[in-house]
């Protein structure tokens, strides 16, 4: 099965095209370049449009903007190209980039989101040795280190939600429709808030 992948949940955007398994190609940019990102990936693979069989999107959590870049891209390519889209947990694409670790991405508002929860960084309990990776764990490092966790350091690819990763945990594909984001909190620009 031929998949696309993508997310635009954290800052830096990830791309990938794999074929049963193998990865065609892959690309890291920003949510504003994605579609020229995914141009890129099936020009260089000389793959068509008409090819792509699924796609496989992050969900979150993440940036609420770069969130909703990839799901309303993920549904207008879906759309247009008469596929299914599987939602996939960016922190389960940084888990599985880096199997045994805790995925830590950077919530702003100096939280970060971990599986199932946002937190201060400053209550986040690690043992010693637990490896974090993300961008969570590159903005706290030095408080993390001082609970006792490995961080890689900040160029380690192991803090990337790589695309290639959404498209092997990709199973349960859908109408893009139903594919909904995963947000851990409200919205800052929340309109129902005094």
């Amino acid at each position: 099965m031929l998949i696309l992948a993508f997310d635009t949940a954290t800052e830096v955007a990830t791309s990938a095209l794999v074929a049963d398994g193998e990865v065609l190609g892959e690309r890291s940019s920003h949510a504003v370049t994605l579609l020229e990102d995914v141009d890129a990936l099936l020009r260089q693979s000389g793959t068509q449009t008409r090819d792509v069989e699924a796609l496989a999107v992050g969900i979150g959590p993440g940036s609420f903007t770069g969130v909703r870049i990839g799901l309303s891209t993920a549904r207008g390519l879906a759309f247009a190209l008469d596929v299914p889209v599987a939602g996939i947990s960016t922190l389960d694409a940084l888990a599985a980039g880096a199997p045994g670790a805790l995925p830590v991405i950077d919530a702003r508002r100096r939280e970060v989101f971990v599986p199932g929860r946002v937190l201060m960084p400053a209550e986040l309990e690690v043992e010693a040795g637990l490896l974090c990776v993300g961008s969570g764990a590159v903005r706290y490092r030095e408080l993390l280190a001082g609970k006792g966790a490995d961080i890689p350091p900040d160029a380690d690819e192991r803090h990337l939600p790589r695309a290639r990763f959404h498209a092997e945990l990709a199973r349960d594909f859908r109408p893009a429709d139903e594919v909904e984001p995963l947000y851990l909190r409200l919205p800052d620009a929340d309109k129902t808030r005094p």
